[in-house]
């Protein structure tokens, strides 16, 4: 796992040690322990700074990108089709799939010009979900900033490793 620039909070401990941020949106993360690994995913959705729902998961044997795409994934199945917020995630691969590069590879029959698409699937499933929801807008956020609900995701996303 990548360097996380300080210790691994459980999710409590970042809602006592947290409070800059956003206070409305969906927040997801995912993490890897060792990149392939076992990795974890995991979202929050909150509204003037209280949880409406919270999710999470883990893979045994994954990577990084595989569990950033799982939590963006789950946390649109979360979302009526008609709700209208903003999902954020601290992977600018994700969020630039999804804004700037899928709809090119899906009229080319979901090719690239540099090679395969590295996790299709998910990147397919993520883009459909995506086009659901078109008053859904998905921004990056800067990952391990202070940001109290981006912590908190990475906190849900990294469970696994607290046992």
């Amino acid at each position: 796992m990548a360097d996380r620039g300080g210790p691994m909070l459980t999710p409590e401990e970042v809602l006592a040690r947290h409070s800059s941020g956003p206070k409305t949106g969906v927040f997801t993360d995912g993490s890897c322990d060792g990149n392939p690994g076992p990795g974890g995913w995991g979202f929050v959705w909150v509204e003037d700074d209280e949880i409406r729902t919270q999710s999470h998961g883990a893979d045994p044997q994954t990577t990084n990108n595989r569990m950033e795409l799982r939590a963006l994934i789950e946390a649109y199945k979360t979302l009526p089709e008609d709700a209208e917020v903003t999902v954020y995630s601290d992977s600018q691969l994700c969020v630039k799939t999804i804004n700037e590069w899928a709809a090119g590879w899906e009229r080319r029959g979901w090719k690239r010009k540099t090679g395969p698409i590295k996790n299709l699937e998910l990147v397919q499933e993520l883009y459909a979900l995506a086009g659901r929801h078109p008053r859904v807008r998905l921004e990056w956020i800067r990952a391990h900033d202070g940001s109290r609900w981006n912590e908190y995701a990475d906190a849900l996303a990294t469970t696994y490793l607290r046992g």
